[in-house]
């Protein structure tokens, strides 16, 4: 009776025991459960993707940040030397003293250029500083803009020099200050000229043309242009020859000549009038008159339909023919313009003068007008 309480005893005991530890275990799963979890209201922790940049991207940003302020900074530059430049040849012209001619081999005397000359100098140096400091550094730029602020400036003063001897106590015998462009003949050769094309025909009963030469060589007969038609083709013509500047009208018979030789590499601006009343032809060199007479192709109407060229002569012989290279001019022309009436001696100084470019005649305005250069003759600047 004993032994079979104490066998119960045992027994409830151990079941006891094992419902307590399942509870147990029942209970700690379900609380580890719970806290472990997501609260299904709360919003999960962002992730921070962002990537710290290496060594070597923070350098290559560096290097393309630089190479842009650079770029930009020397285009700056450039355009801003190029003005200042442009501004002081135009002062240049007008601070000219003539009478005191420079020292042979030396910088020019004048008060007013070599102030001029300064004054750039100073304003350049501090645009190559200003610059330095932008980019925190003395960067390598291309040759052009180096020598702009040490080699150019250094060199003005003898280049003033050289335009105070051209002057010659005229400023109209300088470069044309204004001309951005010129047409360039390399050589003298049959196949190198321009071919000028007016909007409106060609019909003159009188005329004005005036043109900037600068040239490299001359021989015995230098076309600088010329307009003619198959019937005539010597209807206009203004060349060159070794002693003197020659105007045809109306035929080759029909000349006028003035005995004045041009400087050969330097600017030089000639003008030519004619008018059929009286026959009255004109030159003008450097805004000076150097030659006039009358009686020259009386009643003469020029007629349209002709070939007007510079740097050649065409006689009109053969179809895509007709040009002799002893003719041919070499050098440099700009400010080519035709008027239908004869200027007044002040319109054609002033033709001549500082804004000479910015004048255009109303037959060949230069700028306006088409030409065409062929065979090797291209536009430079």
């Amino acid at each position: 009776m004993h032994l079979c309480a104490v066998l119960f005893c045992v027994l409830w005991s151990a079941v006891r025991a094992e419902n307590s530890d399942d509870y147990e275990l029942m209970y700690v799963n379900l609380d580890n459960e719970i806290d472990n979890g997501l609260h299904p209201t709360e919003d999960p922790t962002p992730c921070d993707c962002r990537r710290e940049p290496s060594e070597w991207d923070k350098l290559f940003i560096m290097l393309e940040d630089s190479q842009m302020r650079e770029s930009m900074l020397l285009q700056a530059t450039d355009g801003l030397l190029r003005g200042e430049l442009r501004a002081l040849r135009a002062e240049l012209g007008r601070a000219g003293s003539p009478g005191r001619p420079c020292a042979p081999g030396g910088p020019p005397r004048s008060p007013g250029l070599s102030r001029a000359l300064e004054r750039e100098r100073k304003a350049c140096y501090q645009l190559y500083n200003r610059s330095s400091i932008i980019t925190g550094t003395i960067f390598q730029t291309p040759r052009h803009n180096v020598i702009s602020c040490s080699v150019i400036v250094s060199q003005l003063p003898y280049q003033t020099c050289d335009l105070e001897r051209d002057r010659g106590g005229s400023s109209l015998s300088s470069q044309p200050l204004s001309c951005e462009t010129a047409i360039l003949f390399p050589m003298r050769s049959k196949k190198i000229f321009g071919s000028v094309h007016p909007a409106t025909p060609v019909k003159l009963e009188s005329f004005s043309a005036c043109i900037w030469v600068k040239a490299t060589d001359v021989l015995n007969k230098t076309i600088l242009f010329s307009y003619g038609t198959k019937r005539n083709p010597y209807e206009i013509q203004l060349y060159l020859s070794y002693q003197a500047i020659v105007l045809v009208v109306g035929g080759e018979e029909n000349r006028l000549a003035a005995d004045t030789v041009i400087s050969l590499g330097k600017w030089t601006h000639l003008c030519s009038t004619w008018n059929s009343e009286k026959g009255r032809v004109s030159l003008w060199v450097n805004g000076g008159l150097v030659a006039t007479t009358v009686g020259l192709a009386t009643g003469h109407i020029v007629p349209e339909g002709g070939i007007l060229q510079i740097g050649q002569e065409k006689n009109g012989c053969c179809v895509g023919g007709g040009f002799d290279e002893t003719l041919a001019f070499s050098g440099r022309l700009t400010g080519f313009n035709i008027w239908d009436r004869v200027l007044s001696n002040e319109e054609i100084r002033e033709t001549g003068g500082a804004e000479s470019c910015h004048i255009r005649g109303n037959v060949v305005g230069w700028g306006v007008t088409e030409i065409q250069p062929h065979g090797g003759a291209q536009y430079v600047s």
